[in-house]
């Protein structure tokens, strides 16, 4: 209702008796559900002015989410695989889609930056140009770096073989140099 409505941080919602009437719910579930969204920080209620939307593009969601979502180590697991999946896939979209101009971009930005894996990742899937593996990937990033995982980081070598493997379209390298990449043996 908020993306369809077109609202934004600060935008007021509609009141308790509208949302029950636009959902088709009792205004006693619309309440209940109105204090979860509060106690999760995603809006807030100003006494004799209505209820805001918040914020909450930051991670605090994620972090709270995550206590309770990956709490057992199947959770972590599917984390993890999925979201590399999904790297994997963009990088597969990427070599499809990307511009001779793009992939130089890209690899002049490996060299002269330092940046950290989520960033080399999150513009391969922008070059993959595909809206909804982006939105996955980002959430699914999230909830990875909430895991705190002691990862050893790749070196800037492995991103630059990576980033030539897409010019070559092959599948196959593509995905040996990611998997070099994340230090998975292939057997």
């Amino acid at each position: 209702m908020i993306e369809k409505d077109g609202l934004k941080t600060g935008d007021k919602i509609p009141s308790e008796r509208e949302l029950s009437e636009r959902l088709n719910a009792g205004r006693s579930s619309v309440r209940e559900a109105l204090r979860a969204l509060e106690l999760l920080g995603l809006i807030e209620t100003r006494r004799g002015e209505g209820t805001f939307i918040r914020d909450f593009r930051g991670n605090q969601l994620v972090q709270l989410l995550s206590t309770f979502i990956l709490q057992d180590e199947k959770a972590k697991t599917d984390v993890i695989e999925t979201k590399y999946m999904i790297e994997v896939d963009c990088l597969k979209l990427a070599a499809v889609k990307f511009q001779k101009e793009e992939l130089e971009r890209l690899k002049v930005w490996i060299e002269e930056h330092n940046f950290e894996d989520g960033e080399f990742f999150k513009k391969v899937a922008e070059i993959a140009d595909n809206h909804l593996f982006y939105r996955i990937w980002n959430i699914l990033n999230d909830y990875y770096n909430s895991l705190e995982l002691k990862a050893s980081p790749a070196e800037k070598a492995e991103y630059l073989m990576l980033a030539d493997s897409l010019a070559s379209k092959n599948e196959e390298l593509i995905l040996e140099k990611y998997r070099k990449l994340r230090k998975m043996s292939t057997d």
